[in-house]
């Protein structure tokens, strides 16, 4: 596949069904044969139950943008402004809370796009860095934010079902 542009899309609370359809697919793609079958499930009941899901989309604090290529979706962004973030860094920062590309595109340059409309976004409210989490056991996940200038800065806690896994945290400067 090649590495064409993609076209970022800010999601609209209409676009609940595909953004629930790609996320569970593009989750269960990255972490499913990975974890714990009861544990898995508990967590994408709960992470991507529509009301949730409708609720942060119409959250003025979070947004969430599809990457699209020929009309197909391919990945999706949630970014988080200071009152929605998971963790409290101050007023100058952006959370990066979700970010994944269906396998089909992985190495199509997705992940690239996504992280650009991350600090584009960033850019536009002058925030001075912008953070996610990564699992620890994530290594795939860790290098491709290293490669695009990401450092560990600490790490938090992450609860998928009752697996307590430790997520590191990584940041950019804008």
């Amino acid at each position: 596949m090649s590495k064409k542009r993609y076209k970022l899309e800010q999601c609209q609370l209409d676009d609940l069904p595909l953004l629930r359809e790609v996320g569970l697919q593009a989750f269960t793609e990255a972490f499913a044969a990975q974890t714990n079958k009861a544990d898995f499930d508990k967590y994408v009941a709960m992470a991507f139950e529509p009301a949730l899901l409708a609720q942060e989309l119409d959250s003025p604090a979070s947004a969430f943008y599809f990457a699209k290529r020929g009309g197909q979706v391919a990945g999706y962004l949630k970014v988080n402004h200071p009152p929605a973030q998971t963790e409290a860094f101050g007023d100058n920062c952006l959370e990066i809370q979700r970010i994944y590309s269906l396998s089909a595109y992985y190495g199509s340059g997705v992940g690239e796009a996504l992280l650009e409309k991350a600090f584009e976004v960033a850019g536009a409210h002058q925030y001075d860095f912008v953070w996610l989490g990564v699992w620890e056991e994530n290594p795939r996940a860790i290098r491709f934010y290293k490669k695009h200038g990401f450092e560990v800065f600490g790490s938090h806690p992450f609860l998928l079902g009752t697996d307590l896994q430790t997520d590191l945290l990584m940041r950019k400067l804008c």
